[in-house]
């Protein structure tokens, strides 16, 4: 019985870490993104979701699950997540943590 448990196990802890780490984000997310008055900047590459609102700029990891970035400082938790409300080749809208909708554009 034990044998199998602990395959088990490893099969779930495979399949839990696929699933976080596999999902591949939008390519039409990728690049970079401002507000109409541009007082908010985005960059979204591949791997780093940074945020730019005159301050210094905050550099973070990201991953997409359906509808929702989630993003995180060198993969601490907890994550922040932004709701994608819009998104197409020119426009990005995203509902922030505080439930602020900022709109977007290349």
């Amino acid at each position: 019985m034990k044998p199998f448990t602990l395959f088990s196990f490893s099969c779930l802890a495979a399949m839990l870490m696929l699933s976080a780490c596999g999902s591949k984000s939008n390519p039409k997310l990728k690049g970079e993104w401002k507000t109409a008055d541009g007082s908010t900047k985005l960059k979204i590459t591949d791997k780093t979701f940074t945020e730019d609102t005159g301050q210094p700029p905050v550099t973070e990891d990201y991953f997409v699950k359906g509808d929702t970035i989630f993003t995180s400082f060198e993969g601490n938790l907890p994550y922040t997540k932004f709701v994608i409300q819009k998104l197409d080749d020119k426009h990005l809208t995203l509902l922030y943590p505080d439930s602020v909708s900022i709109e977007f554009g290349k």
